[in-house]
């Protein structure tokens, strides 16, 4: 179960209900803007995440630190460090609800001149946004843009997503939680091993059609293998070839909803290696098999 199962007051659309799984591909856009309920036990996920908590202030623990998230400003980390939502303080308004922004972390880190917001949120940092670069209404626009349906209003929330981010690193960032590599401790790791880790997730992203091994990814690193990897892992929270399936996945459910092409093309423009190797990892991530999502996206309604 979702361990931020309340009740919303618009449903997200039944495809995207699970987008932040982690027994499921993880991946998936979405916005929720929900009444604000409170979470059993950490969890973690594969994207960045923004929260914007609108008039009340919230406490969480980030890997078993206790953090306090102001309100009405734009609050942004790396999901795959376990979190959870502990205390809520409502102030006077009338609103209070939460907004959360998931972005999946390949859309993240594709985005141009924030390589240095993307070391910082790898390596386990939080930021907090002025309040001048984000408002409720600017949410609640991206929100409507994003549950339209249109795909191309969606991919515009993204475009000004990395125009806020850009807006943001251009100033010192206003950090809640410092990345880990600027903490101190031996066994910190430093912005370099970050970048190391980037250049393997792109590495991926960049060849997912072509056959991917573990030596020819850790090899833009010039790292030995098992560290390479070792490195991936403790970034990431995932090992690498779990990570190379579910990029994978992601392209393939993507090719399947946006586009008409046959299942045998998506499976090689998405880099399995047969039809039944797809089959079996797509219903093992989806729940469903390719042809039964591409009938729900067809048959699905906006709500």
């Amino acid at each position: 179960m979702d361990a931020y199962s309340g009740r919303s007051t618009l449903p997200a659309p039944s495809h995207e209900r699970h987008f932040y799984s982690t027994k499921r591909a993880f991946g998936r856009f979405g916005i929720r803007i929900f009444d604000p309920v409170l979470m059993t036990q950490p969890h973690w996920h594969g994207h960045i995440e923004a929260n914007f908590a609108i008039d009340f202030e919230m406490e969480y623990q980030v890997d078993g630190q206790v953090l306090s998230l102001p309100a009405n400003r734009l609050v942004v980390f790396w999901a795959g460090v376990p979190h959870q939502l502990t205390k809520v303080t409502k102030l006077p308004g009338h609103s209070h609800k939460l907004c959360n922004i998931y972005l999946p972390l390949d859309a993240f880190l594709i985005m141009n001149h924030i390589a240095g917001l993307q070391v910082a949120l790898l390596g386990g940092g939080m930021i907090v946004l002025p309040e001048s670069l984000c408002s409720a209404e600017q949410l609640r626009r991206w929100y409507a843009d994003y549950r339209s349906g249109d795909f191309e209003r969606a991919e515009l929330v993204k475009m000004e997503l990395n125009a806020l981010f850009r807006r943001a690193a251009l100033a010192d960032l206003n950090f809640l939680r410092p990345p880990q590599h600027e903490a101190s401790g031996d066994r910190a790791l430093s912005s370099a091993h970050i970048r190391h880790v980037i250049a393997m997730v792109r590495h991926v992203l960049e060849n997912l059609e072509k056959p991917l091994r573990n030596s020819d990814i850790t090899a833009v690193t010039g790292l030995h293998e098992n560290y390479a990897l070792s490195l991936f892992t403790q970034v990431m929270r995932a090992p690498l070839k779990q990570f190379v399936i579910r990029m994978r996945l992601m392209r393939a459910r993507a090719l399947l909803v946006e586009s008409s092409l046959a299942i045998a093309t998506v499976v090689e423009a998405s880099g399995f290696s047969s039809i039944s190797q797809f089959y079996a990892q797509f219903k093992a991530g989806y729940g469903l098999s390719p042809a039964a999502l591409r009938e729900q996206y067809l048959r699905m309604e906006v709500r």
